[in-house]
């Protein structure tokens, strides 16, 4: 069952006794109106003006911005257990697909799924991310792979938007796989990129169902041609691109995604110098997927220190899916990023928060606390940064504000 967001509490009011991360024994007051942040600061120094306000007391507690995921793929019919038992027996990525698994596989069980089927089990999914602080999220189409159904996984998204009161980035990934319908034919990729571009995208995008457009662009999937195809028609309706880049071999996506501005290039475990000097000229998030990395039991791991040197921001999601990454904790991906890619903690906070919120276009309003902004922030009952990347099994958050409201616990006296 979901509750309508409408229903929770507001936060307006003045937040006290909390400690920012990575300043030991500083406490700080945030000050909630009609929703929006407008003071922050010492208890000491808060201005007279705000004194009436009701309180909530911190506790103590630790503070940050409301958590971002920034790729996941969270609305799709079925499960892919089976493919993991697959794996586990030695098949690859690549041979789970060619036996009918993989994309596929949750293409027919999206494709049979009612739109209220898809809301109710994408909600508990959603539930458990939103549990651990996630304020924003991006939601991928892209296992419909027709325009009726991948028009239904986008409106799924618009509702889990509405009825939990959390902020969805829709991305359309109608260019995720080959339809098992254009399989064999002769010109069958070449006629559904087509489709994407002149029927699929700007049908979707006039609906006001589209908010980003991706691409999986790998020797499985679609060529580099095809990508550009797709990026030009997201070009022409004013929308920003992104891109699935250099998860099985280095294709040169991230390269092409930069000279198009993309948003953010994701998995990038091969990817190349050339592909992160283009990233940093261009200003492109490199978002870090562990989890699938974790679950492909991969080998290659993305170039951390080359992109650290590059200065490219780089974010941490689950990339939850039902096939390479079932992953619904991203407190567990910010601890497998520091302990798998060896980000320090610092890094990996950022990875879930500014650079997170950058990589879907957010930057204005979420994954920083500051004036003026949307109040989205989470007070966690841990005594140290380091303890968000160091836990994992349990949920130490306390409260979380969403949206201007008290989304999860409850701290007025």
């Amino acid at each position: 069952m979901t509750i309508s967001f409408d229903s929770y509490p507001s936060a307006d009011g003045l937040w006290t006794d909390l400690r920012l991360p990575f300043q030991p024994g500083t406490s700080v007051a945030i000050v909630v109106e009609h929703g929006i942040v407008r003071w922050i600061g010492s208890p000491d120094s808060m201005p007279k003006d705000f004194s009436g306000l009701p309180t909530h007391e911190g506790g103590d507690a630790l503070v940050t911005p409301g958590l971002v995921d920034c790729h996941t793929h969270l609305v799709y019919g079925g499960q892919r257990a089976n493919e993991f038992a697959m794996r586990l027996a030695g098949a690859s990525y690549e041979e789970v697909a060619k036996a009918g698994g993989g994309i596929v596989a949750s293409v027919r069980a999206t494709r049979e799924a009612s739109e209220d089927e898809l809301f109710s089990s994408a909600s508990h999914r959603l539930q458990s991310l939103l549990s651990e602080g996630v304020c924003a999220i991006e939601i991928k189409s892209g296992y419909g792979l027709a325009l009726e159904h991948e028009r239904k996984q986008l409106r799924v998204a618009r509702r889990l938007a509405r009825a939990h009161g959390v902020t969805v980035r829709t991305t359309f990934l109608g260019a995720h796989a080959l339809p098992p319908e254009y399989a064999g034919r002769p010109h069958g990729s070449r006629d559904y990129i087509d489709l994407v571009c002149n029927e699929m995208l700007p049908a979707l995008a006039a609906e006001g169902l589209v908010d980003a457009v991706d691409v999986f662009c790998e020797r499985i999937a679609f060529s580099l041609a095809e990508t550009e195809q797709v990026f030009k028609a997201a070009q022409a309706l004013g929308l920003p691109i992104k891109l699935h880049a250099e998860q099985l071999s280095d294709m040169g996506g991230a390269a092409l995604a930069a000279r198009y501005d993309a948003l953010s290039c994701d998995h990038i475990e091969h990817l190349s110098q050339a592909g992160i000097d283009a990233m940093r000229e261009a200003g492109t998030v490199a978002v870090l997927l562990p989890g699938a990395f974790y679950t492909l039991r991969d080998t290659q791991l993305p170039p951390i220190a080359a992109l650290r040197a590059a200065g490219v921001p780089m974010a941490v999601s689950t990339d939850h899916n039902p096939g390479t990454s079932p992953v619904l904790s991203l407190l567990l991906m910010v601890n497998m990023a520091c302990t798998l890619f060896r980000l320090t903690v610092p890094e990996a906070i950022d990875g879930v928060t500014v650079h997170a919120a950058r990589a879907l276009g957010l930057q204005e309003t979420h994954g920083t606390l500051a004036v003026g902004r949307p109040a989205n922030f989470v007070l966690w009952d841990l005594q140290d940064a380091a303890e968000l990347a160091y836990w994992f099994g349990q949920r130490p958050v306390r409260t979380v504000v969403r949206q201007g409201k008290i989304a999860l616990g409850s701290n007025r006296t």
